[in-house]
């Protein structure tokens, strides 16, 4: 068979993991002289495919097939043709195989699922410089964030992105934990001139999670900090990820915090309200959920910090809503919300700000700051008539979350009052936005 065929070539021409990853899931669903059909297991695998392997496959496909037919990439249709993801752990690159320390790479976690907001652009950017070889961020790399905010995703298309482009790259990545008990099992074997030369001579990209987890284990740091020396020296790159800051870092070697911080330190923070919106929509698209504007809002509003606990709830609501009929009502929406996070709280200033941003496209930053251009100042008074109106805070606390005192906050409020009154556009508009506020509070 001619697809067989082709991929008995690609397999002799691709590195082992990556033909695993993905050629190996591909199943041939249709071919006449003019085309054939390839399935992929998911949209994902589609687009990468297309856009890395595409012409490998077609230019394989020229050399077994006289006819030449074009490769058609389609996604499998499950009911007619069941094609599992694959399940495979991917090895990187010229690492041993059983090793532990070596870490599955989630084949949706690439850049081009990540969801970029104000809140991790800097960690994004600097994530793709290292990737694409860019010496832009220096030979180290820190990111330091809460649980689920995308530290991982962002390490594993790191990954993703060098094994595409450049699969004879030699990188490791594991974390610390992993390092530390390979350490241990590579001393107990007196085995430790091979794990040197594994880190010192044979490593190009070292990429190691949580390394908070190193607090107090001294030995595993002057190591790691031996390798960390050897590879900045050597030219290679380095990132970690921790879940806090270098400077608040306990029982960590004041040497080794400082070459951690030979590069950019970075940190990703919560996502904002317009990021969280598009993240609900996002996961509930991945999952064949329809949700209403406002269900998205609410979702949005409430869930704020770990992104997972985002992907839970539209797991929950698609479940439950299964067991309705397919019916999604707001009842049910606020019945997930309070199993994850508890009872919402009452609104505040700074949740409305954040509202009023994401509706009229200003981030919360420029509403923060002094800036007076048209484009903000309105959409700023406007978040703190809708804060006067809606929330407990007084003046002052107003004021405190747009830098501002309370007879400014007074001031606003007089004059989005003032506009309601005289401009009908202005009146509809805020009484929208006003019971938008009161769906979110209810």
């Amino acid at each position: 068979m001619v697809w067989q065929k082709v991929k008995e070539s690609l397999r002799t021409t691709l590195v082992e993991n990556i033909y695993t990853l993905w050629i190996e899931p591909l199943v041939c669903v249709h071919r006449d002289q003019k085309t054939i059909r390839i399935a992929c297991p998911d949209r994902f695998y589609r687009a990468h495919l297309s856009q890395h392997y595409l012409k490998l496959i077609q230019d394989s496909v020229n050399a077994v097939d006289g006819n030449r037919p074009q490769v058609d990439l389609c996604e499998a249709n499950q009911k007619t043709l069941p094609l599992p993801s694959p399940t495979v752990q991917l090895r990187l690159p010229l690492v041993p195989a059983g090793g532990s320390q070596i870490r599955a790479l989630h084949p949706r976690y690439t850049f081009d699922e990540f969801m970029e907001g104000e809140s991790n652009l800097l960690a994004l950017s600097a994530c793709k410089s290292m990737a694409e070889g860019k010496d832009t961020v220096g030979p180290c790399l820190y990111i330091n964030s809460s649980t689920g905010l995308g530290k991982s995703h962002l390490t594993h298309a790191v990954a993703h992105q060098i094994l595409a482009t450049s699969p004879a790259t030699r990188l490791y990545y594991l974390t610390a934990q992993q390092f530390s008990s390979e350490m241990v099992r590579e001393i107990q074997a007196n085995s430790m001139d091979r794990f040197k030369r594994k880190y010192h001579d044979h490593c190009d990209i070292l990429l190691v999670e949580d390394v908070h987890s190193l607090t107090g284990k001294k030995k595993t740091q002057e190591e790691l900090n031996e390798i960390l020396d050897t590879l900045i020296k050597g030219g290679k790159k380095v990132i970690f990820t921790a879940n806090s800051a270098p400077r608040e870092l306990n029982g960590i070697d004041n040497e080794f915090r400082s070459r951690m911080t030979a590069g950019l330190v970075t940190s990703i923070q919560a996502p904002d309200l317009r990021t969280r919106e598009r993240i609900v929509l996002k996961k509930a698209q991945l999952l064949g959920l329809a949700l209403h504007e406002e269900f998205v809002t609410y979702l949005a509003q409430h869930i704020k910090g770990d992104v997972r606990q985002i992907e839970s709830a539209i797991h929950a609501i698609r479940a439950k809503s299964a067991l309705l009929g397919g019916r999604v009502e707001m009842a049910l929406i606020r019945e997930v919300v309070e199993s994850i996070v508890g009872r919402p709280d009452d609104l505040s200033a700074l949740t409305i700000s954040e509202f009023v941003s994401a509706q009229f496209q200003v981030s919360v930053l420029d509403m923060q700051s002094r800036t007076r251009k048209k484009g903000v100042l309105f959409p700023r008074q406007v978040a703190m008539y809708l804060s006067r109106l809606h929330t407990k805070d007084s003046l002052a606390d107003i004021g405190k979350v747009f830098g501002r005192d309370h007879a400014t906050v007074l001031h606003a409020i007089k004059v989005v009052g003032d506009r309601i009154l005289r401009d009908a556009s202005v009146s509809s508009q805020v009484e929208l936005l006003n019971k938008k506020v009161k769906r979110i509070e209810t």
